[in-house]
C-alpha cells in the first residue's frame, strides 16, 4: 500500500508539472488560433501515457538509479582505489552517453544534413559512419569529462575556474571549426545531459562527495553535468575539423 500511495503521489506530481504546458497549448489552440483540438481522444490518451511514463521514470530514479549510483561511488571511495574509480567514471560517462536517445537522434539528423550539403557522400554507409563517429566522439568526451569532474572532487579544485577555462577553449575552437559543425557541436553539449546520463552522473558526484572527508556534497557533489556539457562541444568541433 505504501508503494501504491507513493506511486499515486508521483503521478499527481507529474500531472501538476505538465499542467502549465497543457494550459499553454490549449490556450493558443482554442483562444488564439480559435480551432478545436484535432483527434481529442488520441491527444487525451497520449497525455495519459506521457504522465504515466514520466511518473514511472521519476519513481524508477528514486528507487533504483540514484541509490545504486551513490552506493557505488561511496564503495569506490572506501576502497581507496583511484585507478578503478577513474575507470568506472569513464565507463559510466561513455556508456550512458552512447545509450542516449537524444544523441542518436541528433547524430542521425546531422549525418543526413551533412550528406545533403555535400560534406560526406550521400550514401547509407557514409551517413552511418558519420553518425557513429559523432556519437563515439561525444561519448568519449563525456567519459573524459566525468573523469575530470571526479578528479576535481578528489582534489577539491574550484569548479568556476575550470569551467571558465573550458569555455575559453570552446570560443577558440569556434574560430577555427567549420561553420557546418558549430551548431551541431553546441547542441551536442545539451543532448548528452539527458534522461540516462544525468541521474547516474549526479548520483556519482553526490555519493563521492558524501564519502570523502572534508567534501561538501552541495558544493563538491554537483558540477559533473557541467563538464559533461562542455567537453562534447570541444570534441565535436575537433571532429568536424578532422572530417573536413
Amino acid at each position: 500500500m505504501e508503494a501504491i500511495t507513493a506511486l499515486m503521489k508521483a503521478f499527481w506530481a507529474s500531472l501538476r508539472d505538465l499542467l502549465p504546458i497543457i494550459i499553454v497549448i490549449a490556450f493558443f489552440q482554442l483562444v488564439v488560433l480559435q480551432e478545436p483540438l484535432p483527434n481529442l481522444l488520441s491527444i487525451l490518451f497520449g497525455l495519459v501515457l506521457v504522465v504515466s511514463g514520466l511518473t514511472f521514470f521519476i519513481f524508477g530514479l528514486e528507487m533504483g538509479l540514484f541509490p545504486i549510483g551513490e552506493s557505488m561511488a561511496q564503495a569506490f571511495a572506501r576502497k581507496g582505489s583511484v585507478f578503478w574509480l577513474m575507470v568506472f567514471s569513464f565507463c559510466l560517462g561513455f556508456g550512458t552517453t552512447v545509450a542516449e536517445p537524444a544523441l542518436t537522434a541528433v547524430a542521425d539528423e546531422a549525418a543526413e544534413v551533412a550528406a545533403e550539403g555535400g560534406m560526406i557522400a550521400h550514401s547509407e554507409i557514409a551517413m552511418e559512419q558519420y553518425a557513429t563517429g559523432l556519437r563515439l566522439t561525444v561519448a568519449l568526451s563525456v567519459g573524459l569529462a566525468i573523469m575530470v569532474g571526479v578528479l576535481r572532487i578528489l582534489k577539491g579544485w574550484s569548479i568556476q575556474y575550470m569551467i571558465m577555462a573550458g569555455y575559453i577553449g570552446v570560443v577558440v575552437l569556434t574560430i577555427f571549426a567549420p561553420e557546418s559543425i558549430i551548431g551541431v557541436a553546441y547542441d551536442s553539449g545539451g543532448v548528452t545531459t539527458s534522461t540516462i546520463t544525468v541521474p547516474l552522473v549526479t548520483a556519482l558526484g553526490v555519493g563521492l562527495a558524501s564519502a570523502i572527508k572534508g567534501r561538501n556534497p552541495m558544493i563538491d557533489g554537483f558540477g559533473l553535468i557541467a563538464f559533461a556539457s562542455l567537453l562534447p562541444m570541444m570534441f565535436v568541433m575537433i571532429f568536424g575539423m578532422v572530417v573536413a
